[in-house]
């Protein structure tokens, strides 16, 4: 779409931004990717469960998603929940009338499977697409949620970390003087504490968790945004609009928030990729090290680990480091184009 100079000289700062950035096809295409994947592994239960979307079977319809029956429902021997892939069930339930939907892969990232003709971990076959880890749980499976999990924990520790950066970056470089000075000095023995030991002491206290994680990383990772807010506030403070708005009688708060602070979005935004990008590092790299979420949760350092562990079984290492790669690549693509989109200097 080409645009007139009379088109291009009304658009705002944001929309020649979003035109800038749609003409960066390696990072417009990436953030495309990215999201689509996304938004299909939050419905990982639909396609990668052990348990079928629906059966109909003798004339009644059947949610195993939601509700849980008793093998005995489809003809089994015992009073204990139905394993749907058990090949007696399998072919009670999608025998004669019956019918079953199931989905694409037929594991949970919990499921082991118990009929595999080899021994775990097992090679790609097709009953495992990329084979089972060392307690026979799939690993496909396993990267499908772990994924999932991954991304969700970035979105939640850059949130928290972008609102705590702002505040602190923009109380600093609006108020200066003392204010400025002692959270500056705050910020200096803050950030010299040993992180890396302080999870090691409060894995080993509390039980490992998520919410654990995203406490504990969110202490320290709102420092690095914070000083480019402050940067930006510093700069704008005595600008001939502020002056306006402090002469017309505007709150410190009106003047942070309200016309400060939109002004001083573009570092924020053009680092939150690579701020979700570290946060998925750091997880991974915590999983890998036995100090992330517990060993039952769907993990790509957990499957990585497992991978050094059996070396022989290159299906573990080879599949979770492509999909942890491809996810940073796309994520850093997707900030190199935004980085751009904000440079004022580019047309």
């Amino acid at each position: 779409m080409h645009l007139t100079q009379q088109e291009l000289t009304n658009l705002s700062p944001y929309q020649r931004a979003w035109m800038r950035f749609k003409n960066n096809r390696r990072g417009y295409y990436s953030l495309w990717l990215f999201s689509a994947i996304f938004i299909i592994s939050l419905g990982a239960e639909l396609i990668s469960n052990d348990k079928p979307l629906i059966i109909l079977y003798e004339q009644h319809y059947y949610y195993p998603l939601w509700n849980d029956y008793p093998e005995t429902t489809f003809g089994g021997d015992f009073v204990s929940t139905t394993d749907y892939n058990d090949p007696y069930i399998r072919d009670k339930i999608t025998g004669e009338d019956n019918w079953a939907l199931y989905p694409l892969n037929n594991y949970r990232y919990d499921s082991i499977n118990y009929f595999a003709e080899l021994p775990n971990p097992a090679r790609p076959s097709e009953q495992n697409f990329l084979g089972t880890d060392d307690r026979g749980r799939d690993v496909l499976a396993r990267l499908i949620y772990g994924f999932r999990l991954s991304v969700l924990f970035a979105l939640a520790l850059t949130a928290i970390g972008v609102v705590i950066g702002i505040v602190v970056g923009s109380v600093q470089g609006y108020f200066v003087g003392k204010v400025d000075l002692i959270t500056q000095r705050f910020i200096e023995i803050w950030s010299s504490m040993p992180e890396l030991y302080l999870l090691i002491i409060f894995a080993s206290i509390f039980k490992p968790s998520i919410g654990l994680l995203i406490v504990l990383l969110s202490l320290f990772g709102w420092i690095g945004l914070s000083d480019y807010v402050r940067a930006e506030f510093l700069r704008g403070r005595n600008l001939d609009y502020v002056q306006a708005a402090r002469s017309l009688g505007v709150s410190n708060i009106g003047i942070m928030f309200k016309h400060l602070l939109p002004n001083s979005m573009i570092p924020v935004l053009t680092f939150l990729p690579f701020r979700i990008s570290g946060a998925i590092l750091a997880l991974t790299s915590l999983d890998y090290l036995g100090l992330g979420v517990p060993p039952s949760t769907p993990s790509l350092g957990e499957l990585l680990s497992q991978g050094k562990e059996n070396i022989d079984a290159w299906w573990l290492s080879m599949t979770t480091f492509s999909v942890l790669v491809g996810t940073l690549v796309l994520l850093i693509f997707i900030g190199e184009a935004l980085r751009e989109a904000f440079d004022t200097r580019r047309g």
